[in-house]
C-alpha cells in the first residue's frame, strides 16, 4: 500500500509536469519577442527614423498646402485644373497633411530598407552606446559654472561698458 509520502511526491512530480509545458512555451514567447532592454541601440535607430517620419509628414504638409494655395491663385492654373478652387483652405491643410503623411512614410521606408542607411544609422547608434554620459550631479556642477561665469561676464562688460562710456563723455563732452 502506497504511504501518505510516496501520493505527495507523485502529486508534486504531475504538478511539476503539468507546469513545464506552460514554463517552455512561455519562455518560446518570450524568445520570439524582443523586449525593449534587449533591442539596444537598434531602439534609437527605429526611434529616429519614426521621428524622421512625422517630422517629413509634418514638413510635406505644409510645404504642399504652401504650394496648392500658390497654384491656386493662379489663372492659368485654374483654367486647366478647376478642382484646385473647389476646396476650402481648411480641406486643403487635412488633405495636404494627409498626402505629407503619406508621402513622408513611403520615403522613410525606403531610406530604412537601404541597407547603407540603416548600417549608418546603426553604426552612429552604436558609437552613441559606448559614450560615457555624465551624471545628473556632473550636468548640474557643468551647468551652475556656465551660469555663474555668464554672470561675472556679464557683470564685468557692464562695468567696462559705463567706465568707457564716462570717459568718452569727458572727453568729447556730450
Amino acid at each position: 500500500m502506497a504511504s501518505d509520502e510516496d501520493i505527495k511526491d507523485d502529486t508534486t512530480e504531475q504538478a511539476e509536469e503539468a507546469e513545464t509545458p506552460e514554463e517552455t512555451s512561455t519562455e518560446a514567447e518570450r524568445e520570439a519577442r524582443p523586449m525593449a532592454g534587449t533591442l539596444g541601440a537598434a531602439r534609437y535607430v527605429h526611434a529616429a527614423f519614426f521621428a524622421f517620419a512625422i517630422l517629413g509628414a509634418y514638413v510635406l504638409g505644409k510645404v504642399l498646402f504652401l504650394a496648392w494655395g500658390a497654384v491656386a491663385e493662379w489663372p492659368a492654373a485654374i483654367r486647366a485644373v478647376p478642382q484646385l478652387v473647389t476646396y476650402a483652405e481648411d480641406e486643403r491643410d487635412g488633405i495636404t497633411l494627409v498626402a505629407g503623411a503619406a508621402v513622408g512614410t513611403i520615403g522613410v521606408i525606403q531610406a530604412y530598407r537601404k541597407q547603407r542607411v540603416r548600417g549608418w544609422a546603426d553604426a552612429v547608434a552604436g558609437e552613441l552606446s559606448r559614450v560615457t554620459w555624465p551624471n545628473r550631479e556632473t550636468v548640474l556642477n557643468g551647468t551652475l559654472v556656465v551660469v555663474v561665469a555668464s554672470a561675472i561676464a556679464t557683470v564685468y562688460v557692464t562695468i567696462l561698458d559705463r567706465f568707457w562710456s564716462f570717459l568718452t563723455n569727458l572727453v568729447y563732452g556730450a
